[in-house]
């Protein structure tokens, strides 16, 4: 009897050696098969970088691209009081400099007819620190595939993929049934699950050293393009390769030509690249906050910069305007509940309001975020190392914001 003690510490010790084998043994069967089965180098990147980080960009090689010769500037017309006020109606927002504080942000910007009310930067940021898009850099993708289209290098929205990706009826003649415009409506039928570990889509679509054979020999077909709503990283960057063979020019320049140059970028910008040279259009842009608010300019403006019409203006119209002629069951039910009369649109993320005309957002992980609301001439950039608060809270507080705001008249 004296020895039961030591007897059942024993077993418990027997136990956990064994439970602590049973763990390590499925970790290194899990190490094997993705060492078999993925190139080392994406392996490594998972198991080293694990979650996707705002400084990523220091870490991928990239394609760089200058500045505007003519940059343009926004006029400054403080109202510090006014945007502080507005946003503290909220209650989730007792001060709103701490809040944006607290919730990781880097860069915050309010802009109205062309004039900053407000412009601040947190957490060791400055106006000439370098932020970087995440999936911001879809709105980019989808403004690059309309001026491609007005150019004559793409012949429209409804063109198969497999016009300019024939490859892809290699793996499935069903990839010939799906449009330019299903990978911009992210209703493409093509298999997307963000997890598990390596195996996850997110992981291989943001972290894979080849991904232009990741998209055009790596994918299936599983649902009827055009059917749901589900977001899937697989789309930009299809959509950056129709773009590459289109123009005969990488991705990266053909923006610095179209876009970044002629919309005013006071600083230099690059896109990020995997080790093949071809760029991360899921996630890679890399630029200053306030040129990021250029390029919400744009669009607020219907493509056109002081005369000159950058992107064709019927595109930004089409790009950024509810489809009220889909049915409930397109999105899902997160999508309802989390953007009340919301609504996807080439790229872009948008609130109808109310007989005024939409707002729209692009909309990055972490809490990058280009927001335009075109009835009150309003810009609202934000750019974070984190969400701090639910994605689509950010959305809220930028439309309550727009709604509580006075239009300026000119």
């Amino acid at each position: 009897m004296k020895n039961e003690p030591l007897t059942k510490m024993s077993r418990v010790k027997k136990g956990v050696t064994w439970l602590l084998a049973i763990v390590v043994g499925l970790i290194g069967l899990v190490l094997v098969y993705a060492f078999t089965f993925y190139p080392a180098e994406y392996t490594l990147r998972v198991l080293r970088w694990r979650d996707a980080d705002v400084y990523d960009y220091q870490k991928f090689p990239e394609r760089p691209f200058p500045p505007s010769d003519a940059p343009f500037h926004f006029t400054q017309a403080p109202a510090e009081a006014m945007v502080q006020t507005l946003f503290e109606m909220d209650t989730a927002v007792d001060d709103l400099d701490t809040f944006l504080a607290e919730t990781g942000t880097q860069a915050f910007i309010v802009i109205q007819n062309d004039a900053i009310l407000y412009e601040k930067y947190f957490n060791g940021a400055a106006q000439d620190s370098i932020v970087t898009s995440f999936s911001v850099a879809k709105s980019f993708t989808s403004a690059l595939v309309g001026i491609a289209i007005e150019e004559g290098h793409i012949q429209s929205v409804s063109d198969p993929i497999t016009d300019y990706l024939p490859e892809l009826l290699e793996s499935d003649p069903a990839f010939q049934d799906i449009t330019i415009r299903d990978l911009l409506l992210m209703s493409s039928g093509i298999r997307y699950q963000e997890f598990p570990f390596v195996s996850g889509d997110d992981a291989k679509t943001y972290y894979y050293p080849d991904l232009r054979d990741l998209a055009l020999y790596q994918t299936e077909v599983v649902g009827t393009p055009g059917e749901i709503f589900l977001y899937n990283n697989y789309h930009p960057l299809l959509l950056g390769l129709i773009l590459e063979r289109a123009t005969g020019q990488p991705v990266a320049e053909y923006l610095a030509e179209k876009i970044w140059q002629p919309m005013g970028a006071a600083y230099a910008g690059s896109w990020s690249l995997d080790e093949q040279g071809f760029e991360k259009m899921e996630s890679g842009i890399n630029g200053r906050a306030i040129d990021f608010a250029k390029f919400g300019r744009l669009f607020l403006h219907e493509g056109s910069v002081n005369g000159e019409q950058i992107i064709p203006a019927h595109w930004v119209r089409e790009a950024t305007l509810a489809d009220t002629s889909l049915p409930d069951s397109y999105y899902p039910d997160w999508f309802h509940e989390a953007l009340p009369n919301g609504f996807y649109k080439y790229m872009w993320w948008g609130r109808q309001h109310g007989g005024q005309p939409d707002d729209f957002a692009a909309l990055g992980n972490h809490g990058q975020f280009i927001y335009v609301s075109p009835h009150k001439n309003l810009i609202i950039v934000r750019h974070g190392e984190r969400y701090g608060v639910e994605s689509f809270k950010w959305m809220q507080l930028f439309y309550d914001f727009a709604t509580q705001l006075e239009p300026i008249v000119e």
